[in-house]
C-alpha cells in the first residue's frame, strides 16, 4: 500500500465556499433560484442544486428574460452591465461575488477614476475575467503573456494598471511582471492572484517532486484545476487529472511508494475523501 499525502490545501476555497452556501440558503426561502452560470465548475455540486430547483442563466438571452425569483452572482463576479440589468428588471439580485474578486474590480475602478489603462493577466474566456473586464474601461486588455503585451504595441507614454486573474499561476505571473518592469513602463502592478491560490500551487508543486505519482482533482473547465495539472505534470510524470473517483477504476497503485492528492477549489471534500480511500484500498 503506497503512503498517500494529501494536500492541506485542497478542496473548496474561501470564495467558492461561501457562494455555494449562499446559493443553498436562497433554496430554503421558497422562491425561485437561478445563477449567473454554474455557480462551481464541479458536476456534483450542480447537480445536487438542480434538484433543489437551481437552474444557471448562460447566455445574454437567458439575463434579458429573467422574470421574478433570486438571481444569485457566482463567485467569479459578472460584467456590471448584466447585473445593472437584472436589478433594473426588479429581480431579487444576491451577490456572491468572492471578496477577492471584488478586490480587483474595485482596484480597476480606482485605476480608471485615475485615467490609467487596465491590464488583465489571465484568461480573456474565464467568467472572472470577463467579470473583470465588465466594469472597466472600454481601453482595457487582457494578456496571458508577456509575450502577448508586446504584441499590442502599447505607447511608452501611457498610465497603466495591472491586476491579475485570483487564479493565474503565481509564479508566472511574477515573471511577467519582472519583464514589464525592465521596459520602463509606467505600470503600476497589484498581485490580485489570492492568497489560497498561492498556497494551493505551491503545495501541490512540493508534494508532486517528491511523489511516485499525483492525482489532480477537478473539473477540466476549472482554470485553477488545469493550473494545478500543469504544475504537477512538470514535477511529476506520473500526474493524473479526475473528476470523481470513477475516473479511477482498473487504476492499480499498489506497486507504488508514494501517491500525492491535490483538488482544484471547486472539489468538495467528499470526493476528496473517496479518492483518498480508493487509492488505499
Amino acid at each position: 500500500m503506497p503512503e498517500v499525502i494529501v494536500a492541506k490545501t485542497a478542496g473548496f476555497c474561501f470564495g467558492v465556499s461561501r457562494a455555494v452556501n449562499m446559493v443553498f440558503d436562497e433554496t430554503k426561502k421558497g422562491d425561485r433560484v437561478r445563477t449567473c452560470g454554474p455557480i462551481v465548475h464541479n458536476e456534483t455540486v450542480i447537480h445536487e442544486l438542480e434538484e433543489k430547483g437551481v437552474s444557471a442563466l448562460e447566455s445574454e438571452a437567458d439575463f434579458e428574460n429573467v422574470t421574478g425569483g433570486t438571481v444569485v452572482i457566482r463567485a467569479h463576479g459578472i460584467p456590471e452591465r448584466i447585473e445593472n440589468r437584472l436589478r433594473e428588471q426588479g429581480i431579487n439580485v444576491v451577490d456572491a461575488t468572492c471578496p477577492f474578486v471584488k478586490k480587483i474590480h474595485n482596484i480597476v475602478r480606482d485605476a480608471n477614476s485615475r485615467g490609467r489603462q487596465v491590464i488583465i493577466v489571465g484568461d480573456a474566456s474565464h467568467p472572472e475575467v470577463q467579470g473583470i473586464f465588465g466594469r472597466a474601461a472600454a481601453d482595457t486588455v487582457i494578456i496571458d503573456s508577456f509575450e502577448c503585451f508586446k504584441s499590442l504595441n502599447l505607447p511608452k507614454d501611457g498610465k497603466y494598471s495591472l491586476v491579475a486573474q485570483t487564479t493565474f499561476n503565481y509564479e508566472k505571473l511574477l515573471e511577467i511582471i519582472d519583464n514589464l518592469q525592465n521596459l520602463k513602463y509606467d505600470i503600476e502592478c497589484f498581485n490580485t492572484v489570492c492568497n489560497a491560490t498561492q498556497e494551493r500551487q505551491k503545495e501541490a508543486e512540493e508534494i508532486a517532486s517528491k511523489v511516485d505519482a499525483m492525482i489532480v482533482i477537478g473539473s477540466r473547465n476549472s482554470s485553477n484545476t488545469r493550473k494545478l495539472y500543469e504544475i504537477c505534470s512538470s514535477k511529476c510524470k506520473v500526474t493524473m487529472l479526475i473528476q470523481t473517483m470513477d475516473d479511477l477504476t482498473g487504476e492499480d497503485f499498489h506497486s507504488l511508494n508514494s501517491v500525492g492528492i491535490t483538488a482544484g477549489a471547486s472539489t468538495p471534500k467528499h470526493i476528496i475523501e473517496e479518492v483518498q480511500t480508493y487509492v488505499r484500498s
